[in-house]
């Protein structure tokens, strides 16, 4: 096909949509399910809705081909789990009794069987279920969901296409299950998973498939060959099937390096590549192997994971690079929509000339649609657009609220010596000792407590002024209050004060730093039930006045013992936000560091003698790339340092982070210097304590023996097991019980009952220690 034949073909399509309805109608029905107020009918019902009303907006818009399968009720990797029949043997039972509570309970798990572990899907902030596999698995095919989705599209009289999860990066992603050797590799199943897979494909192409997207999204990082060798095998069996429909595969989130040949020369219909995040990698390479000749390629052009509006020229030059590369040339997002809020439209608070800078899901399905029509028809077909687009790139980059002359003269003046504290480490755990008088495996917790049905109203009648400000802290401090006593009363040894007045860890402060903007419908899933807003970094960050003092002061005093001041690292305030893509990310962190430091050192002179600054949000933004990690940890890690290390020696140091794989940042961890870090480990149990001490970690550490993110309540032998655990492998010195996370999502009668049994089980292993 030549180029001209290859631009006039070029249809409109996505990999994926957010789930959840304008007004997170998911999220409703699934939490009414859950607390049996919502039939399983109904929710089914609310579920097609969305569905229905997702693809006939992009259908509307002009997508030509409509995602099917990506719709979930918590998690697309939980679904092909069950796809493949890779069920736990401890909820085997469950769900062929009832296959919706089946699914929620190895996703939350229940009172009496644990959850499947939960972790970060590559450097993004969306959760999923890690697949447990052993010698002894067993797939067996389950298409019903696949089929049926696909069929509501086709009744529809939509073009759709089935987007799964493929059979390399499933196993890939996968674990070994409980009581399986830790050396036991999941991909080692391959041959056994194939065909079922190829079972799938059948039943799909029965339904009425033309096309099914397998995503390999594993096959971006740097892999070994004989994992390449499972991708060449892969898609040697699954293209040489005969009763399948044609398979586009799909990488996203960085470049295919060496993947990129081996997909290249599959029998395989076509292939969907990221050309933002790796555009100039995946352009030489796919120029190297020859293009795709006789293939299809959908090319990510427009961000799907970033809220800027996109460079509509700049795209469609990408794209006529392409043309001759491939038969078909087809337009797409980076990756799928999910990672994105629905739609700019509804934001009243932003400014309507900082508001056309935005595009969320809605906007970004219209630059597709407009690129796949230039590319098609001619610039002459969308001048409109282009001149639109060029406004608003004009507007964004000549504004006065990306550029503060103070802010930027003040982080180009930080020098090596900023970003050290001042004492070695064991002169400033000597002095926090002597000053804070703990005992042995003290206990705390990670911040935040239960946000209550009555501080949720406050904050709602708070905007809808029917209450007004002091009204509003008088609940604020009721909470406060609630919460230290019942800290004081289970035994705590450190206490924080609750985080009442916080909407959000990372939206709390976006709001209150210059240069971010917030949003009122931005919502995103990041796991489950649970959406955050997160806020929108547009230009250079400053602290006008002290943001958490007042209210740390306040619960300080209403105790004797020490109070956490509690704040949000710079890392995790760029992850959890809409960084701007402007200037390098190290310089925007560097930035909101010395935001911060002003913080913590006013937290200091107000009295508090412990702060934890967390960076849950570490691991999941390192580069998926082991040659890009250096430079961002080199940053990143400055920052967090440059935010702390103000404070006197006595001044205790703590951070904290939560479901993600840190086998492969331990140095990192360490170049924080927190004199403590608390780390989820109770899902792993407590793999991430043995990985410190491989290392030699020197400092304190409190791996988690609470999994928050379950409703169920550990028993206190439970917890004191994890704490055994954990002290093979973290003396008893140096060794913090907490839990795995803040307690936010959960509520007061499980959060009551499990610290009570936490500080139960820390007492009693505190009675089998040796004396000294």
């Amino acid at each position: 096909m030549t180029a001209k034949s290859a631009a006039a073909a070029a249809r409109a399509t996505v990999y994926g949509y957010p789930r959840q309805g304008p007004n997170r109608e998911l999220k409703k029905a699934i939490e009414g399910y859950w607390k049996g107020r919502v039939t399983a009918d109904a929710l089914r019902a609310t579920a097609a809705e969305l569905r229905r009303t997702n693809w006939r907006q992009l259908a509307g818009a002009g997508i030509h081909e409509v995602p099917t399968g990506d719709f979930s009720y918590y998690d697309h990797v939980l679904d092909t789990t069950v796809m493949v029949g890779a069920l736990p043997a401890r909820h085997r039972g469950a769900v062929e009794t009832d296959a919706l509570d089946g699914y929620f309970a190895m996703a939350r798990g229940t009172q009496d069987v644990a959850p499947l572990e939960m972790t970060k899907w590559f450097d993004t902030n969306y959760h999923y279920l890690v697949p447990e596999l052993g010698p002894d698995t067993v797939f067996t095919a389950d298409s019903a969901k696949q089929v049926a989705e696909l069929k509501e599209a086709l009744a529809l009289g939509l073009a759709a296409r089935p987007v799964l999860v493929g059979p390399v990066t499933y196993l890939l992603l996968a674990k070994p299950a409980p009581g399986v050797a830790a050396d036991f590799d999941p991909l080692t199943l391959l041959d056994r998973l194939l065909p079922v897979y190829a079972e799938v494909l059948a039943d799909l192409r029965a339904a009425g498939a033309q096309w099914v997207q397998l995503d390999e999204p594993a096959l971006v990082q740097d892999r070994t060959p004989a994992e390449l060798n499972a991708a060449t095998r892969t898609y040697r069996d699954l293209g040489a099937l005969t009763d399948r429909p044609k398979l586009l595969v799909a990488s996203y989130f960085d470049r295919l390096g060496d993947a990129l040949p081996v997909l290249a020369k599959a029998p395989v219909e076509g292939l969907a590549l990221d050309f933002t995040e790796a555009a100039a990698a995946n352009l030489d390479a796919l120029a190297a192997v020859g293009g795709l000749p006789g293939k299809r390629l959908v090319a990510g052009v427009v961000n799907g994971r970033n809220i800027w509006v996109n460079d509509l020229s700049a795209s469609l030059a990408t794209l006529g690079t392409l043309l001759g590369l491939a038969d078909r040339i087809d337009v797409a997002a980076s990756c799928s929509l999910l990672h994105v809020p629905l739609d700019a439209a509804p934001e009243r608070d932003i400014e309507p000339q900082i508001l056309r800078w935005l595009a969320f899901a809605r906007q970004k399905t219209g630059e597709i649609v407009a690129l796949a029509k230039g590319l098609a028809q001619g610039t002459d077909a969308i001048t409109g657009e282009l001149a639109a687009n060029r406004a608003d790139l004009a507007s964004r980059a000549g504004s006065p609220i990306t550029h503060d002359p103070a802010v930027r003269a003040r982080a180009a003046a930080v020098t090596e010596a900023d970003a050290r504290r001042s004492q070695p480490y064991a002169e400033r755990a000597a002095a926090q000792r002597a000053h804070l008088g703990l005992p042995l495996l003290p206990t705390t917790t990670i911040g935040s407590f239960p946000q209550t049905g009555e501080l949720r109203t406050a904050r709602a009648d708070l905007r809808a002024r029917r209450i007004d400000t002091a009204g509003y802290e008088e609940r604020v401090k009721a909470e406060i209050q609630e919460v230290i006593s019942f800290q004081e009363k289970t035994g705590l040894d450190v206490l924080v004060h609750g985080e009442a007045e916080r909407n959000d860890m990372v939206q709390y402060f976006a709001e209150q730093l210059t240069g971010y903007l917030a949003t009122q419908h931005g919502w995103v899933q990041s796991y489950g039930t649970r959406y955050v807003r997160p806020p929108i970094l547009a230009g250079d960050i400053s602290r006008p006045e002290p943001m958490t003092v007042r209210w740390t002061t306040y619960a300080q005093s209403l105790t004797a013992r020490p109070v956490k001041g509690m704040l949000t690292g710079p890392v995790t305030m760029l992850a959890w936000s809409f960084v701007r893509d402007d200037q390098p990310l190290g310089d925007t962190a560097r930035q909101v560091a010395l935001a911060l430091r002003d913080e913590v050192d006013d937290l200091e002179r107000a009295g508090s003698s412990v702060v934890q600054v967390d960076e849950p949000a570490l691991r999941e933004t390192l580069p998926l790339r082991a040659a890009d990690r250096p430079a961002y940890l080199a940053w990143a890690t400055e920052a967090f340092r440059l935010s702390t290390s103000g404070v006197r020696p006595d001044t205790q140091i703590h951070t904290h982070m939560c479901y993600a794989e840190f086998g492969d940042i331990v140095q990192a961890i360490d170049d924080l210097d927190a004199d403590v870090i608390s780390l989820e480990a109770a899902r792993s149990h407590m793999q991430v304590a043995r990985e410190l001490a491989a290392h030699g970690y020197p400092r304190e550490a409190g791996p988690g023996v609470y999994d928050i993110h379950s409703p169920r309540v550990p028993s206190a032998e439970e917890a004191a097991d994890l704490l055994r655990t954990g002290l093979k492998a973290v003396p008893a010195e140096r060794l913090w019980v907490n839990p795995d996370c803040g307690l936010k999502t959960r509520g007061w009668p499980e959060t009551r009952a499990a610290l009570e049994n936490l500080v139960a089980a820390t007492r009693t292993v505190r009675a089998e220690l040796p004396a000294s």
